[in-house]
């Protein structure tokens, strides 16, 4: 199956569902992500502070499938928005991954509560490695609006952010929309909490499907770029099984209508990491 690809503002594309590895381990991170490649997914966001660069280049070596076919996205922790800390952080995430460049880089967090205005200078620093060639697309992650405004030269192509049916964040979608920043959902099933909810689990049951599979075709007819993660081989591939079917405008409306402003993970105006 191809997967359906989003396009920057920079005319660059990213496949629209990826696979993601938070919260697996380095030595987990190899054969999660070469069954994810076995099953059809191209692309694989990572990020420095998952622990997990070595194993996920591992997989991409070993699975013979050619770089140019490949979306790999990793991030600027939050301790390294200078911009000789910047290049030092890049540099060895390419070095980790066995990678001469990323298709995306991202500022993991603006951090300004720990940090202040660094993430300026590292967004400055971003737009180099890109006119270098060590990135192909630049972007941010848990970036509101006020973080937006900020930076200077280049928009971001994409903004990857917290959100799922209970946190749907549609007042900062808009805000995305309205400066051509792409969306993308992190924690895209709400930590598998939002599997439960009636709404949900009816409309699988309507399709015959699981409701992770609803979420990510929710995800996916929204418009945002989705990373779901696990590490048992069944449910990968069960999560790149969304294509055979579609939610229709209902159903949407359904799902629209459980969002509970449930964040489950830092607010990034009062993080302090």
């Amino acid at each position: 199956m191809s997967v359906p690809q989003t396009t920057f503002h920079d005319g660059k594309s990213i496949p629209q569902l990826g696979f993601g590895v938070w919260q697996v381990e380095n030595e987990q991170a190899t054969p999660a992500v070469a069954k994810a490649l076995e099953v059809g997914y191209r692309h694989i966001d990572t990020a420095a502070i998952y622990g997990n660069e070595e194993g996920v280049g591992k997989a991409i070596a070993e699975s013979g499938i050619a770089r140019d076919e490949l979306f790999i996205t990793t991030k600027l922790w939050n301790d390294a928005h200078k911009a000789a800390d910047a290049r030092q952080a890049i540099e060895t995430s390419l070095e980790k991954l066995g990678l001469d460049h990323v298709d995306l880089y991202l500022i993991h967090w603006p951090a300004t509560v720990k940090y202040g205005d660094a993430y300026i200078e590292a967004w400055n620093a971003m737009q180099e490695f890109k006119a270098e060639g060590l990135a192909t697309s630049i972007g941010v992650s848990n970036f509101h609006e006020m973080h937006l405004a900020r930076l200077e030269g280049e928009t971001p192509v994409i903004d990857q952010v917290e959100l799922h049916p209970t946190f749907q964040q549609q007042e900062l979608r808009r805000v995305l929309d309205d400066r051509d920043i792409v969306t993308e959902a992190w924690s895209p099933l709400g930590q598998n909490k939002d599997l439960g909810h009636e709404v949900i689990s009816r409309i699988a049951a309507e399709h015959g499907v699981t409701p992770a599979q609803v979420i990510i075709r929710w995800h996916l007819q929204l418009g945002n770029v989705v990373i779901p993660k696990s590490v048992t081989p069944e449910r990968i591939a069960s999560n790149f099984d969304v294509f055979g079917f579609e939610l229709t405008g209902d159903q949407m409306a359904a799902i629209a209508g459980v969002d509970e402003g449930n964040r489950l993970g830092g607010n990034p105006e009062t993080a302090d990491f």
